[in-house]
């Protein structure tokens, strides 16, 4: 096993702009750090709303080894025909047992450290859900006695104070807590003191010459006028936003963790 070991993880995934980002930037960004695992959130991927079967394969094959999502999941319904057979897609664990597909998941990184991902989602400003902290909780223990030896978490919530309570929750019992859904990447990533890494938002793969991934003069005429707009998804300033976590798998702790922006024409 490695003295130590190093994983990407990127933000919200908005459309095709930040799809071809990812599909030209991945490669040279996984091979400078030595990841030897990538995750990613992929629900904002089609048209900036939901995922489809063609385009988690396309994110697979990119070079992404998981793929977690939030709210807009089942916002393509092709997405049913494969959510519970395909296990590097994952969907928030506290919802409705019988919701389909799955919200953990077992993988073995490169390096062939097993990397344990916990797919969760707030509560506070989101449709209704059961508890995050006690789902973490029981799904950390399966994990690592299925023989995870590091464990990633995806908080998809809106509210800043469920995201960092959670943080604090699962400290020293977790490698990392990253927080994902609000597309702004957040300045207070650290090593919690057990030894977590966290961050607020991880930001998004996506155009951020924009309102949070769409076209600007559409969203601000909505706020001014209050009337119906088609919000399209942007294509300025292409970015993968994200983080790169370094890691101990005796321990399960981390040790670093960078914050990153990679412009598309880097």
């Amino acid at each position: 096993m490695p003295n130590s070991c190093t994983i990407i993880v990127l933000g919200d995934v908005v459309g095709r702009p930040g799809r071809n980002a990812l599909r030209k930037q991945l490669p040279a960004l996984r091979e400078r750090h030595g990841a030897a695992f990538v995750l990613a959130n992929g629900e904002n991927a089609a048209a900036g709303s939901g995922i489809t079967p063609d385009i988690v394969a396309d994110l697979l094959d990119a070079g992404i080894d998981c793929l977690t999502s939030g709210d807009h999941i089942y916002r393509r319904k092709e997405i049913l025909t494969i959510i519970n057979k395909e296990p590097r897609l994952l969907r928030p664990l506290n919802w409705s047992r019988d919701a389909a597909g799955t919200g953990t998941g077992l993988y073995k990184g490169e390096d062939g450290v097993a990397v344990g991902v916990v797919n969760l989602i707030g509560r506070v400003f989101l449709n209704p859900a059961d508890c995050p902290f006690r789902a973490a909780d029981e799904a950390i223990e399966a994990l690592k006695a299925q023989g995870a030896r590091l464990v990633l978490v995806d908080f998809h919530a809106e509210a800043t104070s469920e995201k960092i309570a959670m943080g604090w929750h699962l400290d020293g019992r977790v490698t990392a807590v990253l927080g994902t859904h609000t597309h702004v990447q957040t300045a207070d990533e650290r090593i919690l003191p057990g030894g977590t890494a966290y961050i607020t938002d991880l930001g998004m793969c996506g155009p951020h010459d924009s309102v949070i991934g769409r076209e600007k003069h559409a969203v601000v005429t909505n706020f001014i006028t209050r009337m119906p707009q088609q919000f399209n998804v942007a294509h300025g300033d292409v970015q993968l936003n994200g983080v790169v976590i370094t890691a101990d798998p005796q321990s399960g702790k981390a040790t670093a963790i960078e914050r990153f922006r990679v412009s598309e024409t880097a």
